[in-house]
């Protein structure tokens, strides 16, 4: 396929779980921002996504993959090789949550696909994109993580610890490479408006049922955070900021409680 002179030179990014909430706002700012794209998303909404895209100028590409499973993130990055480009910014926002009461109430077989969507798939696509970067001398990689990261997750138990692990996971390789020219960012949303909630079965919880952020407020705050090379941002409300402010002081039995008080199932009602 011919490519033209402005494909060549614009910058390509590639965004996971980009067919709504914060991840299509991503998309967006980096389309707005000059970049070409290549969105992914498991569900057919991703190709609405990128027609709607397209609109902000450059060329949008999309595939709708399962990223949960190994096959999908190998399917993705035989689809990165073969537009023969290299990705100069990732987003590996790709994400499901989990809510409930984790002895009596949640499905097995979600928490585990929680942990291969959120976890394993993160861990295993960048591990394929970094080493190119690294060849390069230059790259951007954000992790979308969450101030869930922060603190214990009472009634998202699965979900807060896949966060933390990103959490952890884009801190550590930061510093791995911190002398090739290749910057990590983790991007700490609070409860932003989107459709997780009701996809985690939260509706009847009180962080389910209060104001949450705009999506394109955050992923403007992650993405000029990823541009700068920030370590990691907690985007949002300044409610965020103290709430990450206060787990970093308060012990973690009460930081447990204050989840606890948004997360119970039925405490919309209280």
């Amino acid at each position: 396929m011919a490519r033209s002179e402005t494909t060549k030179t614009r910058p390509l990014a590639v965004v996971t779980g980009a067919s709504s909430g914060i991840g299509y706002e991503l998309a967006k700012q980096f389309a707005q921002k000059g970049f070409d794209l290549l969105v992914v998303a498991e569900d057919p909404g991703i190709v609405r996504a990128a027609q709607a895209l397209e609109g902000l100028g450059g060329r949008v590409e999309s595939m709708q993959v399962d990223l949960a499973r190994y096959e999908g993130v190998e399917q993705l990055y035989e689809r990165i090789q073969y537009a023969g480009r290299p990705v100069d910014a990732i987003a590996i926002n790709a994400g499901v949550g989990v809510g409930g009461d984790f002895a009596r109430d949640t499905d097995l077989q979600a928490e585990l696909n929680l942990i291969s969507l959120n976890v394993t798939s993160s861990v295993h696509l960048a591990k394929r994109v970094v080493k190119d970067m690294v060849e390069r001398g230059e790259g951007r990689i954000l992790f979308t993580s969450s101030i869930a990261a922060t603190m214990p997750g009472p009634f998202e138990a699965v979900y807060a610890a896949s966060k933390a692990f990103l959490l952890s996971f884009a801190e550590s390789i930061r510093n791995e490479l911190k002398d090739t020219g290749v910057t990590v960012t983790a991007l700490l949303p609070g409860p932003t408006e989107t459709n997780f909630f009701h996809r985690a079965g939260m509706d009847d919880t009180r962080v389910g049922t209060d104001k949450k952020d705009s999506p394109e407020l955050v992923a403007r705050q992650g993405f000029e955070a990823l541009m700068e090379g920030t370590d990691k941002v907690v985007a949002g409300s300044f409610k965020n900021k103290a709430f990450v402010a206060a787990a970093a002081v308060l012990p973690p039995t009460t930081t447990a409680e204050l989840h606890r008080a948004l997360s119970e199932p039925g405490s919309a009602r209280h």
